[in-house]
């Protein structure tokens, strides 16, 4: 059993849960996930990694209550359990295997929408570790939406922006990259982009006028995580890649953001009802 350890709200049904499990603490890297289940009957979920703590044990998840098994995960409280952490899981981010030198180089800029900040955090984090200090555009909906601004501002150079001006930047992340680079003369040479799946669409089309070589993660597409139900196909450069074994961060400008779109909208309403009477259809 996964005793969660701690817990706290960070936007409205979106809940912050660090959760004890040595093992994937010590393995951990950033831009991998994991594979949770609440019970014995529970649903097998991936969750990125959104930090973890070797000396202390702990995993940090962040999950956004969408339907049936997010909400069941976030009314677990203080001192309950999962019975399954299963991980870490798909590839690391490709940051973690450039050379030092070259790593310091890189002008990095990540871009996170809604609750993708979370997962953005752990690659901004690694960074700042490793003596590079990356640029960080947060977008959301309203003011009221925004989560990890403070732990990114420890580790990253933060911009905010809102769709209804009601924080930072009025406008979509789209606007404020191309206000850092138009008008406030940023340079970048490699981008990462997490967040909704049109977010990231628009956001790699926008670093690809700029010639900025770009990877999103499509962690939204898994539902299995092990490649086997077949869910989280998508094609990136004209070839079938499996988001769980094979990323879950692609080029992206070379994913095919309106076929991952299509897929994710085919299980958007079972994810909103209870597994146990819509099961995946595995090989599908």
């Amino acid at each position: 059993m996964f005793e969660i350890v701690s817990k706290r709200v960070l936007a409205p049904r979106i809940t912050e849960m660090k959760v004890h499990a040595p093992r994937v603490a010590s393995s951990a890297k950033p831009g991998q996930f994991v594979i949770v289940r609440t019970d014995e009957q529970g649903e097998r979920i991936p969750l990125t990694i959104c930090d973890y703590d070797p000396e202390a044990g702990t995993v940090t998840i962040v999950t956004q209550e969408v339907g049936f098994s997010s909400h069941k995960i976030n009314s677990l409280e203080l001192g309950d359990s999962f019975v399954d952490f299963a991980g870490p899981l798909g590839r690391p981010s490709d940051l973690l295997d450039l050379p030092e030198d070259e790593l310091k180089a890189k002008k990095i800029l990540f871009v996170a929408g809604g609750v993708g900040t979370a997962p953005v955090y752990p690659q901004v984090k690694w960074l700042k570790e490793h003596g590079v200090d990356a640029d960080v555009v947060i977008g959301a909906k309203t003011k009221d939406l925004f989560t990890y601004v403070d732990e990114m501002k420890e580790v990253g150079n933060v911009y905010l922006c809102t769709d209804d001006g009601s924080e930072g930047f009025h406008g979509m992340v789209t606007g404020l990259m191309k206000d850092l680079i138009d008008n406030q003369g940023k340079k970048y040479d490699h981008c990462v982009i997490i967040g909704p799946m049109i977010m990231m669409k628009f956001a790699a089309m926008t670093t690809k006028e700029y010639g900025i070589p770009t990877m999103v993660s499509l962690n939204a597409l898994m539902v299995d995580g092990t490649g086997m139900c077949g869910a989280c196909r998508v094609s990136v450069d004209g070839e079938t890649r499996f988001t769980c074994v094979d990323g879950p961060e692609f080029d992206g400008h070379k994913v095919d953001f309106d076929e991952a779109m299509r897929r994710q909208n085919m299980y958007r309403d079972n994810k909103k009802s209870n597994p146990e009477t819509h099961k995946c259809k595995c090989n599908g």
